[in-house]
């Protein structure tokens, strides 16, 4: 799974996703791309669950790029805890991705292999995500 090697404050507050990708919402090393279209939290254990399936569909063709990266801790209070107490200790990390944000890159494989690929990701998230290609800033046409 996923995480931070260290962070320099454990506990974090939980935030707002408000707005669309102002990062990482172009295709920039692959050839084609799994983007978001609505905001969430995605959990370290759903980004390996793609990648495993992104994997195993493409048996070793190509290569693939995850530009999410799970760096916000969630923390739990454990069962049949009363209130008060304090904060609860970090249950698990999440990345924050809000619309428009590429989360996983492919390339050196056939659109359709890719496309497929992708497709089944895609039902390990818990949002609406597109397939889109790289397109080239000169012409403006997709590669």
């Amino acid at each position: 799974m996923l995480m931070p090697k260290r962070v320099k404050y454990r506990k974090q507050m939980r935030g707002r996703m408000t707005g669309t990708a102002q990062r990482g919402n172009t295709i920039t090393f692959g050839d084609y791309g799994l983007m978001a279209l609505e905001p969430a939290w995605i959990t370290s254990r759903q980004i390996e669950a793609c990648r495993r399936t992104i994997v195993r569909h493409i048996k070793r063709r190509g290569k693939i790029w995850i530009r999410i990266f799970p760096d916000k801790p969630v923390t739990q209070k454990p069962a049949e805890t009363r209130m008060g107490k304090g904060k609860g200790s970090v249950d698990h990390w999440v990345a924050v991705v809000k619309p428009g944000r590429i989360m996983f890159e492919m390339q050196g494989m056939p659109e359709d292999v890719a496309r497929e690929a992708l497709r089944l990701a895609a039902y390990k998230l818990p949002i609406k995500t597109k397939f889109v290609k790289r397109i080239d800033p000169i012409s403006g046409k997709e590669v």
